[in-house]
């Protein structure tokens, strides 16, 4: 029969080498958090932890989930710029944090692309920008993306941002058929007026 002090004693040497062989974020090592909050705060709305925790939710991720407490436990050891451990309340807080963050960053893209406050030469410019920051911080963290899986995202991003501009057109168009209907309406009234005063 195996012995369970053994097994845990594999488990824990797994771990530790897992931990020790994880390479992300070794291009920040040696920078403070405050240094490296400061400049995701000045191209996003993310902070150092929301960033850190987000990575490492993707990298250790199995069936039930992200590992929570193994990310907690060993936070300093697996990002330079994180000092200490968090519980898994924690982990959980920054990793929520991060997916509102996002949702409502997408919210007001698409509201802003939709209202018509942007030309559609605007709205490639904003994609452009920020899919030029999104891969300098994947290429910060040592993420790399196949090359033929960041066709495909962009393809789709196309792909949304052709339908969204499209959409954004007819209701610009809807909107200008109603207030020149309006103003005619209004025009029409006034002459009317003007016809009942003389």
């Amino acid at each position: 029969m195996s012995n369970p002090e053994e097994e845990e004693s594999t488990n824990d040497e797994s771990r530790r080498e897992e931990i020790s062989k994880y390479r992300k974020f070794r291009k920040v090592d040696g920078a403070t958090y405050r240094k490296v909050n400061q400049f995701l705060r000045k191209h996003t709305y993310v902070t150092a932890r929301e960033w850190a925790i987000a990575r490492l939710c993707s990298d250790f991720k199995t069936t039930a989930g992200a590992e929570m407490t193994f990310i907690g436990e060993n936070l300093p050891d697996l990002v330079p710029f994180m000092q200490e451990p968090y519980s898994p309340q924690a982990v959980n807080q920054a990793r929520t944090s991060f997916k509102r963050k996002v949702r409502k960053s997408g919210a007001t893209f698409f509201y802003g692309a939709m209202c018509g406050f942007f030309t559609l030469d605007e709205l490639d410019d904003i994609l452009f920008e920020s899919s030029e920051i999104a891969r300098f911080l994947l290429e910060v963290e040592g993420t790399s993306l196949e090359i033929d899986d960041e066709i495909e995202i962009e393809d789709r991003i196309t792909d949304i941002m052709r339908k969204l501009g499209d959409s954004a057109n007819i209701l610009l168009n809807k909107r200008s058929q109603q207030n020149s209907q309006q103003d005619d309406a209004a025009g029409k009234q006034t002459d009317r007026d003007d016809d009942n005063e003389e």
